[in-house]
This record gives structure tokens, C-alpha cells and sequence, in this order.
């Protein structure tokens, strides 16, 4: 029975050797493998952190060149802008010479004629041509005698009794016209207001 048992002891360590033989064999496997594990981690460390300052720089151009560009924008929009200001009324003003070339000739009418009537006429032509060429351009009247006080359009210079009660918080009169060119009020009517 003895002899069974060294004979199984010494199979065991047969077995456990062996088995201690096979993992200090595969000590050294491990630790290589380790080993070029780590080295590739630090070479996709290395092409990363490569890749991420190419990623950095290419953003970096890409803001610095949008940059650039917005810049320009925003200086010929303001050029633009400039130049269109300096130049708007100079439709409405090449519109408008006719009428002074008419008036320059109805003053010349003035010194040379007697008929006040014919004078007065013509006054009242150029007249008529002038609204029709402000018209033409956007410009309109807004009416305001016998209409509610809006204060978007009026603005009230006075106050007095109403002559009837209809006409109550009412324009009595218009002191100064009101003109909107399109649909923005470029200036108030100046009216009186019934109480």
C-alpha cells in the first residue's frame, strides 16, 4: 500500500510538475506578448496623438481661413452699405429735376406776366407733377381729418372742444400733413384732437 501511495504521489508530482514546467513555459509568452502588447499601445498612442494634432492643425486652418473670409464679408458689406446710402435719393432726386426745371420757369412766368390766373395754374401743374412724381416713388399722404387719433400715424398737438359729439377723440384739423413712404411713416400728421 505504501508503494501504491509513493507510486500516486509521485505521479501527482509528475503531474504538477509538468503542469509548473508548461506555466513557467508560458511565463515567458505572456510576458512577451505583454511586452509588444505595450509597445503597440504606445505606437497608437504615438500615431494618435499625431493624428490628433493633424486633426487640431486642419481646424485651426480652417477657423483662421473662415475667419479671413467672414471679415471680408463683413467689410464689403459695409462698403455697400456706404456706397448705397451715399447714392440712394439720387433716383429721386434725377426724378425730381423736371419739377424744379418747371418751377425755374414758372418764376421766370412770374416777372414777365400780368395774369395772375395763368400763373396760378401753372403753380398749380407743377404742383400736381411733383405728388405724382413723389407718389410714383412710394411716397403717400395720410389722411387724417375726420379719423379716430391713431397714434401710430397722428400726434396730437392740441386739444379743444369737440363741435359735435360724433367728432369726439376725433381729428378736428390737420395743423402739418403726415407721409408714409410704402408702409413706414416718415412723418407724423401734426392734427388737433376734439374732446
Amino acid at each position: 500500500m505504501n508503494k501504491e501511495k509513493d507510486t500516486q504521489s509521485s505521479e501527482q508530482e509528475e503531474v504538477n510538475g509538468g503542469a509548473s514546467d508548461a506555466r513557467e513555459g508560458a511565463r515567458p509568452e505572456k510576458e512577451e506578448n505583454a511586452r509588444v502588447n505595450m509597445a503597440e499601445e504606445a505606437s497608437d498612442g504615438d500615431s494618435s496623438a499625431v493624428k490628433m494634432a493633424e486633426d487640431a492643425a486642419q481646424w485651426r486652418d480652417k477657423y483662421v481661413r473662415l475667419s479671413a473670409e467672414f471679415d471680408n464679408y463683413r467689410k464689403r458689406t459695409l462698403k455697400e452699405k456706404m456706397d448705397l446710402i451715399s447714392s440712394a435719393g439720387e433716383e429721386v432726386i434725377k426724378a425730381l429735376l423736371p419739377v424744379m426745371d418747371d418751377l425755374e420757369r414758372a418764376l421766370d412766368a412770374t416777372r414777365k406776366s400780368s395774369d395772375v390766373e395763368a400763373v396760378r395754374e401753372g403753380v398749380v401743374l407743377i404742383s400736381n407733377k411733383l405728388r405724382d412724381t413723389l407718389r410714383a416713388r412710394g411716397l403717400s399722404e395720410i389722411d387724417a381729418l375726420g379719423a379716430e387719433l391713431d397714434t401710430d400715424l397722428h400726434e396730437a398737438v392740441a386739444k379743444i372742444p369737440a363741435p359735435e359729439k360724433e367728432r369726439k377723440g376725433k381729428v378736428v384739423d390737420v395743423v402739418q400733413k403726415g407721409y408714409k413712404l410704402h408702409d413706414k411713416v416718415i412723418r407724423y400728421s401734426k392734427v388737433v384732437v376734439g374732446e
